[in-house]
């Protein structure tokens, strides 16, 4: 099993959850590029180069098929690597991929897609203005986790934020980061786990929506107490949910 981490964090982020998973599969954590102990390239960066990292990292290691998770910005590599790589793949589970350009299309996600729009730019505006902390936190609590969380995280994991800020800056400026084509995934065939937050902003609900019905073979499940990173606040019902699923649906 590929844990895939989204922005802002590293491969730390799957700590509590390794252990669980540990015991059912061979599981591999890594620091996406730009990310804490990954290199950090000169130059505006695309989501496709993560994709090909993913995906080289793969068949070097040669143990594939494999179950491959991700979150946030992560669940929307993963989902781009299902439809470009599907021999890859003996699963997908995917938790609220940030694919904000599919509402465009969406007549009534108008209020929702202004809503994350006018969030990130806040965060935007406080990394490009040189407060990656207030960017950090700024992210946290409007986007990630809610009000008053910045200050709940340990001061490692506010760390880890702040150092990868910039890769966060990159990343939103690449235009195809939020953007994905969902015909590319018609024919996928492998098993899928699409979950979202119960407490979770709207917006992403809406996405995961979207996503279901391009893969009919989806299952959708929502973690009623939790937001946008289960792993972090719900570990027990994560590693549950991803067992369950795996057992049931991907054996």
């Amino acid at each position: 099993m590929v844990l895939v981490h989204g922005s802002w964090g590293d491969h730390q982020n799957w700590s509590s959850v390794v252990p669980g998973l540990s015991q059912s599969f061979r599981v591999l954590t890594y620091d996406r590029r730009g990310h804490s102990r990954s290199e950090r390239p000169e130059g505006q960066g695309n989501v496709g180069e993560d994709v090909a990292d993913l995906a080289a990292l793969l068949d070097e290691l040669g143990h594939c098929p494999a179950h491959i998770a991700g979150n946030s910005l992560g669940a929307s590599i993963v989902l781009r690597l299902a439809a470009a790589r599907p021999d890859l793949f003996r699963s997908v589970i995917v938790h609220e991929p940030p694919l904000f350009g599919l509402l465009r299309a969406e007549p009534g996600a108008t209020a929702a897609l202004a809503a994350v729009q006018e969030r990130m730019s806040a965060v935007v505006s406080l990394l490009a203005a040189g407060d990656p902390v207030g960017g950090a936190r700024q992210f946290v609590e409007t986007i990630a986790f809610g009000p008053g969380a910045w200050a709940q995280l340990a001061q490692e994991a506010r760390d880890t934020f702040v150092f990868n800020a910039p890769t966060w800056l990159d990343e939103v400026r690449d235009p195809e980061a939020l953007e994905i084509q969902l015909s590319g995934l018609h024919g996928f065939a492998p098993p899928v786990l699409l979950t979202m937050g119960g407490q979770s902003a709207p917006f992403f609900s809406l996405v995961v929506s979207l996503v279901a019905a391009t893969m009919p073979q989806a299952l959708v499940r929502t973690y009623a107490g939790a937001g946008h990173v289960p792993h972090l606040s719900h570990p027990a019902e994560y590693v549950r949910t991803v067992l369950e699923f795996t057992r049931a649906r991907a054996a």
